[in-house]
This record gives structure tokens, C-alpha cells and sequence, in this order.
């Protein structure tokens, strides 16, 4: 039987472990605080461990309330899985196809895909959720995704299987009023003494070890200033004088007016999106995607 009354209270216990304090998840939730507490309360009784700790700050996790918070968020969006699923069904659609994506390929290789798959499949609903390229394998591993599109490259593991969908020619993100900013190209030995902003190993650790290797093949260690989450984030660490940064060239669009986007030479190529699914997790929708982007590929 379905314990209603513990999904509310691990939901509510999420709630307050986001916001840190019980006046504002209630104020979020739509409610008053008392029974936000006194459910709370029910809870850390139920499971026979306290939560949180409350002080003036607000509410601060317990090592207990840490350790189970992973799994209650996993909980949750399993939970919200299940009900767009049930959502879906009740309105007639035939499945639901879940996608993790980075940034960059949500902003370029996904919309055109999404928009034929929808053209082929329209009573399929295409649920897209935001990830790192680091969090795409133990996702399609898990099977909280269908399909990957993410900074890729390399063996996955056994059973992951990928193919790349773009590539972008490698660029260095500087000051407009940097020396090098002159340049009509750079080479990879001039920025032997820069500091570098880099997208972090943590998200991407293909890429990073090999923007690194690149570098100790033009014969320097590169001098890494900050690691950010992501390319968007290295243009903007740029814009505020705190390094430069290597960059796939198509950021030039979006960099903003004081940050200069120039090539390297010689030219150095990156995978800049692949698309990695899990081979024994059967399901014709994605099957169906794996076509539609294998399509797009083709001259």
C-alpha cells in the first residue's frame, strides 16, 4: 500500500531543505509554518532521527537529514516523472521520452531535433531536463534519462554507446584591451602565461584533460585560474578581468561587448555535443530519436 502521508512529508522535508528555513518553504508551499513544522516534526519521529537543527539562521540539515536528501530529491523527480507520465497517458499521448541535456546543446542541437521528432511522434511528450556532461553517464546509467546530449567523448562504459553531433573549432575568449586581442589568430604556446578560466573537470572531464593535454603539447601547463560550470560561465569570468579563456568559436555570438572571441592556429577541434543512450534500456521512442539525429548527420 502507498504510504500517501511519507511522500507529503519527504516532499515537505525537500522543501525545507532547499530553502533552510521553515517561514520561507512555507511561505513557497502556500502555507502557514505550524504545520509545516508539525509535520516535520512527524516525520523526524517516524524515522526516529532528527532533521534539522533551528536556530535565528534559520535550519540547518542534520548529518542524517544530509545523508537522506539525495535520495528524497531522486524520490521527488521520480515521483514527477510518474505523474507527467500519468498526466500524458489520461490525455491521450502515447509515451514520454526524457531527454538530459547540457546548456549549450539545449540553445543549438536540440530544438531542431525536438521539433522533427514532435513532427514524427506528435502524441509523444518530450520532457527535457538541464545536466552536466558529468552527470550523463551515472543518469542513463540510473535510467532517470533516455537520452544524453552532452560533452562527450571517449568510452562510456560498457554498455553507453554515443555518437558526436557537432563539432566547433577551438578559440581564445580575451578583453578587447588585451595585447593579445590584436591578433587576427593566437597559438596555444602564447597563452603560456595567462591565467585561464576552464569549464571544470567535474562537469566535463573528457574535455578538460583534454584542452589540458593540448596545452602541454604546445609545451606549458596551463596556469588554471577558476574551473566554472560551463561555457557561458568561463565568457562571463572573462568579462570580469579574471582570465581568458579557451572556448568553442561559436561563443562569439554570445560574448558580450568588451570580451573579444579570436581562433587558435593551428586548428584545434572539439566535440562540442554528443548524443550517449544506455544499449540494453529498450524503448522505441528513443530508438526513433537515435534515427532522427543519425538523419541529421547525413550530407
Amino acid at each position: 500500500m502507498i504510504n500517501f502521508r511519507l511522500i507529503r512529508h519527504l516532499w515537505l522535508f525537500s522543501a525545507v531543505a532547499e530553502d533552510q528555513n521553515f517561514s520561507r518553504a512555507a511561505k513557497r508551499l502556500g502555507m502557514s509554518q505550524p504545520p509545516l513544522t508539525e509535520q516535520i516534526q512527524a516525520l523526524e519521529q517516524s524515522l526516529r532521527v532528527q532533521l534539522f537543527t533551528r536556530s535565528r539562521r534559520g535550519a540547518q540539515l542534520t548529518p542524517a537529514g544530509a545523508a537522506i536528501l539525495p535520495a528524497v530529491r531522486k524520490f521527488a523527480d521520480q515521483l514527477q516523472r510518474l505523474e507527467l507520465a500519468v498526466h500524458e497517458a489520461v490525455a491521450g499521448h502515447t509515451g514520454v521520452l526524457t531527454i538530459g541535456a547540457i546548456t549549450s546543446a539545449m540553445i543549438d542541437v536540440l530544438p531542431p531535433l525536438i521539433e522533427r521528432f514532435k513532427q514524427e511522434h506528435p502524441l509523444v511528450t518530450v520532457s527535457v531536463r538541464e545536466i552536466d556532461s558529468a552527470q550523463a553517464v551515472p543518469a542513463l546509467e540510473a535510467g532517470d534519462i533516455d537520452i544524453a546530449f552532452a560533452r562527450l567523448e571517449g568510452n562510456l562504459g560498457r554498455h553507453l554507446q554515443s555518437i558526436p553531433l557537432s563539432e566547433d573549432r577551438l578559440a581564445v575568449a580575451l578583453l578587447n584591451d588585451h595585447p593579445l586581442a590584436a591578433c587576427e589568430s593566437i597559438s596555444l604556446s602564447a597563452l603560456a602565461d595567462e591565467t585561464l578560466v576552464m569549464a571544470s573537470r567535474d562537469v566535463s572531464p573528457v574535455y578538460f584533460d583534454y584542452l589540458v593535454g593540448q596545452c602541454k603539447a604546445s609545451g606549458f601547463a596551463p596556469r588554471i585560474v577558476h574551473q566554472v560550470r560551463s561555457v557561458s560561465s568561463q565568457v562571463a569570468f572573462v568579462s570580469c578581468g579574471q582570465g581568458i579563456a579557451l572556448v568553442p568559436a561559436s561563443m562569439d555570438k554570445l560574448a558580450p561587448e568588451n570580451v573579444m572571441i579570436r581562433p587558435l592556429l593551428p586548428e584545434v577541434n572539439v566535440v562540442t555535443t554528443a548524443m550517449a543512450w544506455h544499449s540494453e534500456h529498450k524503448n522505441p521512442l528513443l530508438e526513433a530519436m537515435i534515427d532522427q539525429a543519425k538523419q541529421s548527420l547525413m550530407p
